[in-house]
């Protein structure tokens, strides 16, 4: 096995599992289950994910799974081809969201489904680049600024996962000082020591300040019919 597949696995399974948190899933599956037998979906910024048969991926890059290849903010489809577009933790790299999110808008049929996922608390994480994080507020005004009825929004992980990231990301820096060529090797150290410190997210949803440091956030939107 290769070292960039076994350190994206890691990364995947350990330090950035946000997309396998169970408030993640719940959302996925029910936006799925809006999806009409004959309609397809888009999954902007698919990346390696592969999600469903009738999911169809865009990315900047050509692989196995991508069905399309272009920019989220210059989409290569038709108005109103899907009747669900699934966005992950990819906005935050595009120069201009709000261009993506009237892309995505464009591409959608009237009465459509999006599902939005943006970090807010996470360190910064080129790929290949990396402008942006949103706030509850944020999220929601980039969605609505662009047309959409924000039918729910909620966190995906919570503050301790927030916590974490920043955690890691601290320690792996602080500890490379010395030895930079070490800061890779560091932070997959912390990021199994400090794991448990994730296991908290449970305990911190019952906070009144529980949109502090959260994450990240999801919307579930509509495009609307007229």
């Amino acid at each position: 096995m290769k070292y960039s597949d076994i350190r994206f696995a890691f990364v995947q399974l350990v330090y950035g599992d946000h997309n396998r948190s169970g408030a993640v899933k719940r959302a996925l599956k029910k936006c799925m289950a809006r999806l009409g037998p004959e309609e397809i979906a888009l999954n902007v910024g698919a990346g390696t994910t592969n999600y469903d048969k009738r999911i169809k991926n865009l990315d900047l890059f050509e692989g196995e799974h991508i069905d399309f290849v272009g920019s989220a903010e210059d989409m290569p489809m038709d108005d109103g081809t899907f009747g669900l577009v699934i966005t992950q933790e990819v906005l935050e790299h595009v120069q201009d969201p709000f261009q993506a999110m009237n892309e995505i808008y464009r591409v959608l049929k009237p009465g459509g489904t999006l599902y939005c996922q943006l970090p807010f608390i996470i360190g910064y994480h080129p790929g290949p680049t990396d402008f942006w994080r949103f706030t509850k507020e944020g999220i929601k005004e980039l969605v609505e600024k662009s047309g959409f009825e924000v039918e729910e929004q909620g966190i995906t992980v919570g503050s301790s996962s927030g916590f974490y990231r920043i955690a890691v990301e601290y320690f792996a820096v602080l500890f490379s000082v010395i030895l930079p060529f070490l800061y890779t090797l560091f932070k997959a150290l912390f990021a199994v020591l400090l794991y448990p410190i994730k296991l908290l997210d449970y305990v911190m949803q019952f906070s009144k300040q529980a949109d502090r440091i959260p994450g990240g956030y999801y919307v579930i939107a509509k495009k609307k019919l007229t």
